[in-house]
This record gives structure tokens, C-alpha cells and sequence, in this order.
């Protein structure tokens, strides 16, 4: 494999390379991490011009925000032991013109992460168009990883779910079958670890479960609810801590019965009334605690100073 594609291939044979259960299971103190979403190269333009379903043909503004976004994780201290970004790398959908532009562009501004943060890439609807196919799901895991795995950091389990085949499996029934055939086993042997139990565990995804309420209808930015309650359940059962997602371009959430559902808005296009940032978030032996924070202020200020404290506790 080139020296190039290594921080983007990193999610192989449903685990992470450099975050193993062997490496990473013993829990070492607090830490931090960041989770970022939505970069989607070619959205800003193609929402500004109402023209939603085409592929957007610029996306300069994009690129310099997710550099931007990684200028200011670079600079923080302590460095985050990762970063993830929970889904739509790209606007344009796949086999659609643009899209190979869009993913070079924002490999490239990738790059300059530095090395000691390892970068975790979560599949979304764009990256895997609305109704996946197998072909399409092979595609985005020759890109950009395993469009689901497991990891491990600091004695924390860690989930990266395929929400996509939670939200419309009808072009792809024997992978989402698999997945859940896989998620199950996770979550299982989650709840039955003998000690050192996982200090928590946390899920990735693009959908969020749900943005306010388990109970609020179905939208285009959430899960259904019979999906919803079901995976609600069954994380609640494994001891899930926290579900963190994107897709909404603004903020939202909520903690029900003790787990958080955690929607981050975009590095890129927002939809909202919210800034072009990311998530800082402290990881403790008893909490998960986290911060929206904007490009801007992530970079002149760094992480909040109650965030910062706890890191030093």
C-alpha cells in the first residue's frame, strides 16, 4: 500500500489499525478526542444555488474549512487520540461527475493531520448514495476504509456503524443482514466482558437515531422509529454511553435513560443558525463530556477551559 493512502486505509477487517483491543484496551487516564462531521465537498454551492441533487461543481469553501478544522486540532495540547468524521465526506453522489475530484480534494486537505492523530472515517448517505448497493459500499471501502469496524483507544470500546443500512438496505439485504449479524456479536460481548471491563462504549454513525426525542417522527434526518427503538434497546443493553452522528448540519440531541445522542453540525454547509465547526470531546473513567466548538474559536482559544481541566484532573 502507498504511504499515501495509509491514514485513509487504516479501517480493515472490522477493526482499526493502531487502535486494537491488544493496544489499546488498558484505561490510561482521561483523554480527548474530535468528532467532526459532514465536510462534503460541493454542498455550499450546489444549497446556495437550490440545486441539491447535482454533484456541486466548486468547492473551494470546503476545502479551506476542513483545513481549517485541521490547523486547530493540530495546534491543541493534549492531542486528541483521534478524529472521526461521522459521514458525507462528499456532496457528490457515487458514478456522479465531480465525485472523484471531490474525494482527491478532501484526501488532500486531509493530509495534513498530523500523523499522531489517527483519522476515522464514518459512511453517509453521500458517500454511499441514498439506496447503497454492494458496488457502492466497495467502492467507499476502497476509499476510505471499512464502512463498519470496531476500535479501541485508552479502554474505551469504539463502534463505527453503516447507518445507511439502517435507513434503506433495499439494494443491499445480505450486507445489512451482516452488519447486523456483526453488531450484535459486538454488542454482546460489550455487556459480557470479563474485567477490565470497557470503561464506556461509544457509537459512530451518519443518521443520527433520532435529533430531539426518541419518541419525534420520522424525518429525512433521522432513523425510523421502529430501526430507532430497536437499536435504542439494544445499546442501552450493552451499556452504550454515547451515539454521535451527523447529517442534520446543526446541532441537536439528547440524553434519554442515560445514553447520549449526540448530533454534530458540519465543518462544511450549514443548514441552521450554527458556525462551520467541531466537537471536542473529554472522555473521564466516569463521564463523556463534550463541546461544540467553532473553527475560530477552536483556533484562536483551543478547547474550553472546563474541558481542559478535566484532562488535568
Amino acid at each position: 500500500m502507498a504511504e499515501s493512502e495509509d491514514i485513509f486505509l487504516r479501517a480493515k477487517h472490522r477493526t482499526f489499525s493502531g487502535l486494537t483491543e491488544d493496544a489499546e484496551r488498558e484505561w490510561t487516564g482521561p483523554f480527548c478526542f474530535i468528532q467532526a462531521a459532514d465536510p462534503q465537498l460541493g454542498l455550499m454551492k450546489a444549497w446556495r444555488e437550490g440545486d441539491c441533487d447535482g454533484g456541486g461543481d466548486e468547492w473551494a469553501e470546503e476545502v479551506e474549512l476542513t483545513k481549517q478544522a485541521v490547523e486547530a486540532v493540530n495546534q491543541l495540547r493534549p492531542r486528541p487520540k483521534f478524529m472521526v468524521l461521522c459521514g458525507d465526506l462528499v456532496h457528490a453522489m457515487p458514478d456522479t461527475p465531480f465525485r472523484e475530484g471531490q474525494e482527491r480534494d478532501l484526501k488532500a486537505a486531509l493530509k495534513g493531520t498530523d500523523p499522531s492523530i489517527p483519522l476515522v472515517f464514518v459512511s453517509g448517505n453521500h458517500d454511499l448514495g441514498n439506496s447503497p448497493t454492494p458496488r457502492t459500499v466497495e467502492q467507499y471501502c476502497n476509499a476510505w476504509g471499512d464502512d463498519y469496524f470496531s476500535f479501541w483507544v485508552g479502554g474505551v470500546l469504539c463502534l463505527v456503524l453503516n447507518s445507511q443500512l439502517f435507513f434503506d438496505a433495499s439494494g443491499c439485504p445480505q450486507l445489512k443482514e451482516t452488519q447486523e449479524t456483526w453488531l450484535e456479536e459486538q454488542l454482546s460481548r460489550a455487556s459480557s466482558l470479563s474485567a477490565p471491563k470497557p470503561k464506556h462504549v461509544l457509537v459512530f454513525q451518519h443518521i443520527p437515531l433520532y435529533l430531539k426525542s426518541p419518541d419525534e417522527e420520522d424525518d429525512y434526518f433521522n432513523l425510523q422509529r421502529g430501526v430507532r427503538q430497536n437499536l435504542l434497546n439494544r445499546f442501552k443493553k450493552a451499556g452504550v454511553k454515547a451515539v454521535f452522528s451527523g447529517h442534520y448540519h446543526r446541532n441537536a440531541g439528547g440524553c434519554h435513560s442515560g445514553l447520549d445522542m449526540v448530533v454534530s453540525s458540519a465543518i462544511g454547509c450549514q443548514l441552521g443558525e450554527d458556525t462551520h465547526g467541531v466537537r471536542v470531546v473529554v472522555v473521564t473513567a466516569d463521564k463523556v463530556i463534550h463541546r461544540y466548538h467553532s473553527l475560530e474559536q477552536l483556533r484562536d482559544r483551543g478547547m474550553d477551559e472546563d474541558l481542559r481541566k478535566l484532562l488535568q484532573a
